[in-house]
């Protein structure tokens, strides 16, 4: 039998001090069931003072992970102009900050001399490894993972390149 994959929830859970994730898509495909992409098409925002209405289950992950003191950083790398999933990305975002992600965007432009892994990546605590595969048309292809120790450096060393030039998402306008 197949070892278990680890859940998101699970990796999370297990990370003691560091969670990195880096994005590199300019959208994502939403399921079915996700109707907050067509919402915000049609008009909605979150509301500022209506926290119990944001993204749950994930921000309250996100709040209880922080909460043990796992820093948490995400970085975007994204084409401009943007497209109309990030400006809907970039509008939510308040959400994932109030919640204790730190998150910051990188006009794709200024990465072009980083070496950067082919996938998207969560990285946790420096050693492990999970990459988020995609179609072509953005939905999710499921993810894999690596603990070799020459990957977790990669992934390091370009997401820390990222950060470094990326703007904090206070000063990022789209």
């Amino acid at each position: 039998m197949p070892p278990k994959v680890p859940t998101f929830a699970e990796q999370l859970a297990a990370a003691r001090s560091t969670a990195v994730h880096l994005e590199m898509r300019d959208s994502y495909s939403v399921a079915k069931e996700d109707q907050t992409f067509p919402a915000w098409q049609n008009g909605f925002r979150y509301d500022p003072a209506d926290r119990a209405s944001w993204w749950r289950p994930w921000l309250t992950l996100i709040e209880d992970t922080v909460g043990r003191g796992v820093e948490i950083r995400r970085a975007r790398i994204v084409s401009e102009p943007v497209s109309e999933y990030i400006r809907f990305e970039h509008s939510g975002t308040f959400t994932n900050i109030a919640a204790g992600e730190q998150i910051r965007w990188l006009p794709r432009r200024q990465a072009s001399d980083i070496a950067l892994p082919g996938n998207d990546f969560w990285l946790f605590d420096g050693k492990l490894v999970r990459f988020n595969h995609f179609t072509g048309n953005g939905e999710s292809a499921g993810p894999t993972f690596s603990d070799d120790p020459a990957v977790a450096r990669l992934c390091a060393t370009a997401f820390e390149t990222v950060w470094q030039r990326a703007v904090p998402h206070e000063k990022f306008a789209v």
